[in-house]
């Protein structure tokens, strides 16, 4: 029940209800169609019975008169009330004794009662035979109006969820990243205020990226004249040792910002791949040109075959993984290997301390690391994801290695 979503929860209360409702007056009715067959039966005898005796007949009017009053019956003309019945009524009863017989006539509207004896014919109205329809519609009336009330509730309810129910699918768009939807309940009830304190959340977030973007614009490209200035002056050193060095770390500082402009690019919601039908070989052969590592320190052993995907990225995710491993690898080399859908990066070395998402989240790394943010396996994540790859991590004990790999569509 407590996975229930609160709109099922609802429909099963309700429908529970109705349930209920629906039964109750099944045997209501039966119970009393049953049950009036019996009344009736107890009511119509005595009074048959009493005018098919002589002396009930001599009675003196106000003693008939009385005897009326205390069945609740009144005399009516036979010849217009057979023809009543002969349109809609149907006998509902019927006896005789040695002294006559008599019939109980059924109309929409009355109960009629015929006695017939020698020399005597008589047709009476029963004046409480309505008094138990009128009861029984009553009761139905009451479970009626009860059962629309609870199906007004109902509606009401659902009406007032709906907003819940849009607001939960705006979420959950915002949650994948569109953020340019606008929450339009202005309801003064609860729930149209947290949607208006979630309108505003969403235009403050929207604020703090649109101004996050544009400082990591600004930085980078401030950033980007003083390197390139830098890497020129260190050219012109004399000494080969510090103008290896400084290369070397004008060139760091240079890759650096390209993964945070990566970053910046890749993990905007509206990003979309560039995919094309191409060969594995060309993805290989512009990893190994945005590497710029010696031919030494890597090894491919990739089988060519036909690819549906977005050159670009699924090369930066190689060049990235080949990175890390020739970077963190104990012997500093890494290979790559293809074996049928997946692609292989292996590196020698310790197995990865903490759990693999650890690792796919941004600036985090290794204490023992002292170069970069940390974002190498976060972008090859994020990118793979964009690809609808899977990103897979194990360790070899075999061959102390560890292998990260990409599983390819077929």
């Amino acid at each position: 029940m407590k996975h229930l979503s609160v709109t099922s929860f609802i429909h099963l209360l309700f429908l529970l209800v109705f349930s209920v409702f629906l039964v109750a007056f099944y045997f209501f009715h039966t119970a009393t169609a049953e049950s009036r067959k019996p009344q009736k039966v107890t009511r119509y005898k005595p009074i048959s019975d009493s005018f098919l005796f002589r002396e009930n007949l001599d009675m003196s009017p106000r003693k008939l008169r009385a005897f009326y009053d205390d069945y609740k019956i009144e005399p009516v003309d036979t010849q217009k009330v057979l023809k009543e019945i002969e349109k809609n009524g149907n006998t509902i009863f019927e006896g005789q004794t040695i002294y006559g017989r008599f019939r109980v006539f059924q109309t929409p509207e009355h109960n009629y009662i015929y006695v017939q004896r020698l020399g005597y014919t008589q047709m009476f109205v029963d004046n409480q035979a309505g008094y138990y329809d009128r009861i029984y519609t009553l009761v139905l009336s009451i479970g009626g109006g009860m059962l629309l009330f609870f199906l007004l509730i109902y509606i009401m309810i659902l009406r007032k969820l709906y907003p819940l129910k849009r607001l939960h699918k705006q979420i959950e768009q915002f949650a994948e990243g569109n953020l340019d939807i606008k929450i339009d309940n202005q309801g003064g009830d609860e729930i149209g205020k947290i949607a208006q304190s979630f309108d505003k959340a969403i235009g403050h977030i929207r604020q703090l990226i649109s101004s996050k973007n544009l400082f990591m614009r600004n930085i980078m490209h401030e950033l980007k004249t003083p390197i390139t200035k830098g890497r020129i002056v260190s050219e012109t050193i004399d000494d080969p040792l510090a103008k290896k060095v400084l290369i070397r770390a004008f060139e760091r500082m240079n890759e650096l910002i390209s993964d945070l402009a990566d970053v910046e690019r890749i993990t905007m919601y509206n990003f979309e791949p560039t995919k094309e039908h191409l060969h594995l070989n060309e993805v290989m052969a512009r990893t190994e040109k945005v590497l710029m590592a010696d031919r030494e320190r890597y090894t491919l052993k990739v089988l060519d075959r036909p690819l549906y995907t977005d050159k670009k990225l699924l090369a930066l995710s190689l060049k990235n993984l080949m990175d890390n491993a020739i970077k963190y690898g104990t012997d500093k080399h890494a290979t790559v290997t293809s074996i049928g859908n997946r692609l292989e990066v292996r590196s020698r070395g310790e197995k990865l301390k903490e759990d693999f998402s650890f690792y796919t989240e941004p600036f985090s790394q290794e204490e023992k690391r002292s170069h970069g943010f940390g974002l190498g396996l976060y972008i090859v994540n994020n990118i793979l994801e964009k690809l609808g790859y899977a990103f897979i991590y194990h360790y070899d004990k075999k061959t102390g290695e560890n292998v990260f790999s990409i599983v390819m569509d077929g």
